[in-house]
């Protein structure tokens, strides 16, 4: 999770450009690198508020940063964007300090888009935040993207196409994307090369997706069975019958009831289940189908006068 800058300097979303300011102003002065020498967690510090200060201290960076969050912010915008037309040494004139002359020392860190050097000295830490050439190291992977993906329980089942506008850099990019049949909730999906560009000619970053299938109303699935109920009456439950079932692809199959049907009892129809994820070869699921018998609410007389006959049976 991205830094909230308002918590790294201090102030509430509500601050005006005085306070946001005064705020940087008084941690800069404490954690600057002169001021803390040979210690990297001041260093650290100093980084973060100078990155937090370059973007509220900026009325549109704040505006666009307000609007979509840290993180998505952080996703959008690199150091160099972050610190365009930020000039931090007029800024460390102005709290006092002296930007012109001083040390060189040389500095690495990581950022979202790779690892990096620098060096300070007379322009003390431009080269820091990208206003002078920083020199990166070895290629670096891109960052990988995630994202969640829903799909119906027929579509896990026989596999789907799907068209997704993803937005990245302010840019929206539509992708294709290939859902093959039997996969299931959890399972995740990697787009190869769809993810961030990569620092310093390193590889793209990835694209993962992770697939969640909607409940069905009729419908469960169970690893690659599929389950579903059908009610039968008593007689047809008692004296055996053939009922229509409807399957998962859509058709309408007859199966047979056995005479003496208990309810609970599962049918299993071969075959008519989930593919198995592997591909082509490989065995389906089956279809079972449990019954579950029907008791009338109301009868009419005569079918009265019969049950109590049965009844006298011992049925």
């Amino acid at each position: 999770m991205a830094d909230d800058y308002y918590k790294t300097l201090g102030v509430d979303k509500n601050s005006d450009a005085e306070a946001i300011k005064k705020a940087y102003r008084k941690l800069a002065l404490k954690f600057h690198p002169d001021r803390n020498p040979g210690n990297r967690e001041a260093e650290e510090k100093f980084k973060k508020l100078s990155e937090a200060y370059a973007v509220l201290s900026d009325p549109e960076k704040r505006k666009q940063y307000d609007s979509v969050g840290s993180d998505q912010f952080s996703q959008r915008y690199s150091q160099e964007d972050i610190f365009r037309n930020f000039d931090l040494n007029d800024i460390l004139r102005d709290f006092g300090f002296d930007a012109a002359g001083g040390n060189e020392r040389t500095f690495r860190g990581t950022g979202r888009r790779g690892g990096y050097t620098f060096s300070t000295g007379g322009d003390s830490f431009r080269d820091l935040f990208g206003q002078g050439k920083p020199h990166y190291e070895a290629p670096h992977k891109g960052e990988d993207l995630h994202y969640n993906i829903s799909i119906t329980l027929e579509e896990s089942v026989s596999g789907t196409e799907k068209k997704l506008s993803l937005q990245r850099e302010e840019k929206v990019h539509e992708i294709s994307v290939s859902i093959p049949a039997g996969i299931s909730t959890g399972k995740k999906l990697r787009l190869a090369g769809k993810g961030y560009p990569g620092v310093h000619g390193g590889p793209n970053g990835d694209i993962y997706l992770n697939i969640a299938v909607l409940p069905h109303p009729i419908f469960a699935r169970d690893g690659n069975d599929i389950h579903i109920e059908k009610a039968v009456s008593f007689t047809q439950a008692v004296l055996g019958s053939s009922i229509e079932v409807p399957t998962i692809d859509g058709t309408i199959k007859r199966i047979k009831i056995p005479v003496g049907t208990q309810s609970g009892t599962k049918i299993r129809m071969k075959g008519y289940g989930v593919p198995s994820l592997k591909g082509s070869g490989a065995s389906k699921g089956d279809q079972f189908v449990k019954i579950s018998i029907e008791v009338p609410r109301k009868v009419n007389e005569k079918q009265l006068q019969l049950i109590k006959e049965l009844a006298k049976e011992g049925i």
